[in-house]
């Protein structure tokens, strides 16, 4: 806790941006629908990052029926069987839906590998084909924007504690969970291939320095909303810091936790 009281002033800012940047999502989503395009938003990042909190806020007032938010669980048995992407293409957009992966596809590139869920040549598979993969969405007509959440290792350390103390949080905690601080440098060397080696002009990442949840929350939304086309967008409120929402480089590679 930081001891300002919740009526702060920093506190109805924050309101009051959100409420503005969601009006903005709304005029976003009709014209998706009426448009008939379709739209994928890939979030990632550590353990504890906030990507759920991020999600919440982007849908908080969308029509459910033409928005889904797909987190899927380990894969069955059978679905290892299949092709790797298979399962992911499953849940993909129809014309005038909006698709938000929390997690997605890039399991491969940081938590199987991390923790032995599949092997060498899997994850090496996934790299030389992932760039493709995402290559034949765009040209399907697919919209594809990709986030990595990044968190220090203090306040990742910090928000598993909290949800271990809370009892409506405790369902968040997993075994990977469990091991994300004690695998930290390897989940840090991981990332960093992951994102050298899938990111493209055409499916570019875009990093979200998270440790305040709320500035994360603004900038990653402004950053969504100023990429995509609609109707009477307001640019007053897509004012972007571009401390916290950039584009990957590996130039700006070292802004990011290590």
């Amino acid at each position: 806790m930081n001891g300002r009281p919740q009526g702060s002033a920093e506190g109805l800012d924050y309101k009051a941006r959100l409420h503005a940047l969601q009006i903005e999502l709304v005029k976003l989503q009709r014209h998706v629908i009426a448009s008939g395009e379709r739209i994928v938003v890939v979030f990632e990042g550590r353990d504890a990052a906030g990507k759920g909190g991020a999600i919440k806020r982007i849908v908080e007032h969308l029509s459910a029926r033409d928005l889904r938010v797909v987190a899927l669980p380990k894969p069955s048995d059978r679905e290892r069987s299949l092709w790797y992407f298979q399962r992911y293409v499953a849940h993909l957009p129809a014309a005038g839906e909006m698709v938000l992966f929390d997690r997605s596809w890039y399991n491969r590139a940081g938590v199987e590998p991390v923790m032995g869920f599949c092997s060498d040549a899997e994850y090496r598979r996934f790299l030389s084909t992932a760039p493709d993969f995402e290559a034949m969405l765009l040209q399907s007509g697919i919209k594809l924007i990709k986030y990595y959440l990044d968190i220090g290792r203090e306040e990742q350390a910090e928000r598993l504690a909290a949800r271990r103390r809370d009892p409506l949080k405790q369902w968040k905690i997993s075994a990977v969970d469990e091991a994300a601080l004690e695998k930290w440098d390897e989940y840090t060397r991981y990332r960093d291939v992951m994102l050298d080696r899938t990111h493209a002009p055409i499916a570019p990442w875009t990093i979200v320095r998270n440790d305040a949840k709320k500035p994360g929350r603004i900038a990653l939304i402004q950053d969504l909303l100023d990429r995509l086309h609609y109707l009477d967008k307001d640019p007053s409120v897509l004012d972007c810091d571009r401390t916290i929402a950039f584009r990957y480089s590996a130039e700006q590679a070292e802004r990011m936790s290590r």
